[in-house]
């Protein structure tokens, strides 16, 4: 009887042993797995001849998944870099009888507009999606927003005449209550979110020196 000897490359020769497809998440993410999945009303213990609550969880991942709100908002004629107030320019104002409406351009901020008295979370919720079981670290939770693609003058003016407003993946990894905004912070090309020096933005970027 000889004894049993492990190859070296132990490792390599399991990654070979792959049969079939598989529902394991390979793509590196710094998102929790649950922050994908929609809320649905559901019971639990379905009756018979309906389709159970995990059937009806992944068809509306699905369904979310195939829609994208810059098609939508083109599809009805928005333009999604108008949706920014921006600077009135005095220097640059068309004759009256070369514009169709009014002169100076109409907008009205997105506040008036707003109201979540149907959605289907609240803000707690969203966020409450980054906590994994197990862990005390909140990571962050996957979202749009229209942001300027210029980071730089962004920051400075926000409404410059010179900034495109587009929308962007971002991690959201707050919510202020106060003023009922959003801390977000723009994915990188792999889909991450992470901060100067690479490492995962967690709790909302507070790190223990404040």
């Amino acid at each position: 009887v000889t004894q049993f000897k492990m190859p070296e490359d132990f490792k390599s020769v399991l990654d070979k042993e792959v049969v079939g497809s598989s529902t394991e998440i390979f793509i590196e993410s710094d998102f929790p797995v649950q922050s994908f999945k929609p809320k649905v009303q559901v019971p639990f213990h379905r009756l018979p001849g309906q389709s159970p609550r995990k059937v009806e969880v992944e068809r509306r991942r699905r369904l979310y998944l195939t829609l994208d709100i810059t098609e939508l908002l083109s599809s009805k004629g928005i333009d999604s870099n108008q949706l920014m107030p921006r600077h009135y320019d005095p220097d640059n104002i068309p004759a009256i009888e070369e514009t169709k409406d009014s002169v100076f351009p109409i907008y009205l901020p997105l506040k008036v507009f707003d109201n979540d008295e149907y959605d289907c979370r609240t803000p707690e919720e969203w966020i409450s999606l980054g906590l994994e079981p197990g862990s005390s670290d909140r990571k962050p939770v996957p979202g749009k927003a229209l942001l300027p693609t210029d980071d730089v003058l962004g920051h400075e003016d926000p409404k410059s005449q010179e900034l495109t407003y587009e929308w962007i993946d971002v991690g959201v990894l707050d919510y202020d209550k106060e003023t009922d905004l959003y801390l977000v912070h723009k994915t990188n090309k792999k889909g991450l979110v992470r901060d100067e020096e690479g490492r995962p933005i967690l709790n909302g970027g507070i790190t223990a020196e404040g």
